[in-house]
């Protein structure tokens, strides 16, 4: 398919990979940028042939943030209206990404910040580049802690790590994020490619509606207590037991095969 401008969109067997492509500035974040991320993940998935997504970035960056030259004009002008509200936990600016129904990874190639950090975190999971660095940016662009962060990075890596990061706007390698539970570092060399493994990986061995379920289950409970969380699973496990992929995943362990899910 056609990918918006500063996108790239490509898909090998069950693994979509949506590339942040403006190597020459960074990457940085645009509007347009962030209409056809959201029309890129929302075609990934409904494509049935997709299961796992990659969101990763050309050249040396993952994104650097904003465009600068949208901050400068915005910091001369007038303060802009508030968004329009949004009602649903997962329907905010970037939490839809938490409501796609299938694994979307990070593979944080080089620099993040800013805006570029934050849907990083709204992804399943986080691959880092070593060596590579990130910042939350904002408490040194006289900005706060935008989209969610305050609220998500606490529960990701605890509340004094997040004050840490956010109160500071300091850097941070990848080897101290991988230490705080926010990444796992891959080698800087083949990293692209070792991301895409993990990708082909997990869409080769695993039940396409056993993640989309245990995706639900990650994300509601962060807003569950145990004995709903619980009474989920439990639901949950009784619906597996008359589908296909049960019955395949039972099947191929026991014959000693690779498995030939259908997401049903």
């Amino acid at each position: 398919m056609t990918a918006p401008d500063g996108l790239l969109y490509d898909r090998q067997e069950h693994v979509a990979t949506i590339t942040l492509n403006r190597p020459e500035r960074m990457n940085a974040w645009t509007p347009g940028m962030e209409e056809g991320l959201r029309s890129l993940l929302r075609e990934a998935a409904g494509d049935d042939e997709v299961r796992v997504i990659v969101l990763t970035g050309a050249g040396r960056a993952f994104c650097t943030g904003a465009e600068m030259g949208q901050l400068s004009r915005s910091a001369a002008g007038a303060p802009a209206p508030p968004p329009a509200p949004r009602e649903g936990d997962l329907e905010q600016r970037y939490s839809y990404i938490m409501g796609i129904p299938k694994p979307v990874l990070a593979g944080i190639n080089g620099a993040v910040a800013g805006v570029g950090l934050c849907l990083t975190l709204f992804c399943d999971l986080r691959y880092m580049a070593a060596g590579s660095k990130l910042t939350t940016a904002f408490a040194r662009r006289g900005l706060v802690a935008e989209h969610g962060s305050a609220w998500l990075l606490p529960r990701l890596i605890g509340p004094m790590n997040a004050a840490d990061l956010l109160l500071s706007g300091r850097t941070v390698e990848a080897e101290e994020a991988e230490r705080l539970g926010l990444v796992r570092v891959f080698p800087r060399e083949g990293f692209h490619q070792q991301v895409q493994a993990r990708a082909a990986e997990m869409a080769a061995l695993c039940s396409p509606r056993s993640q989309r379920v245990i995706k639900r289950q990650l994300n509601t409970a962060l807003f569950h207590g145990l004995a709903e969380a619980t009474r989920l699973s439990e639901d949950e496990a009784l619906r597996c037991r008359g589908t296909e992929d049960y019955r395949e995943g039972v099947a191929h362990f026991v014959e000693k095969r690779a498995p030939r899910f259908t997401g049903r």
